[in-house]
């Protein structure tokens, strides 16, 4: 495997991997393997969130309990155009 050395990395960049490190037991390597891999998927994905299908049950379950809400004077207005008939 190739070896890559970074210098002059600022010591908050090294704790924030630090931490990610400790928090899922990997060794430094390892994290930064991982973090590599991850970051270079959505920097050359297309931009969009993708949700596994657990979160887009749960996104879509609120959005319809949501749409559900009367419509009145306050609360249910919030994120409406008034008079475009879309109701979103």
């Amino acid at each position: 495997m190739t070896e890559i050395v970074l210098h002059d990395v600022d010591q908050v960049l090294v704790d924030r991997i630090r931490r990610v490190a400790d928090a899922r037991g990997w060794t430094m390597p390892r994290t930064l393997l991982h973090l590599l891999e991850q970051g270079l998927h959505v920097y050359e994905g297309d931009g969009r969130v993708h949700f596994d299908n657990s979160e887009n049950e749960v996104l879509q379950a609120a959005l319809a309990a949501l749409e559900g809400i009367p419509d009145d004077a306050g609360f249910a207005m919030i994120g409406k155009l008034p008079g475009d008939g879309s109701g979103a």
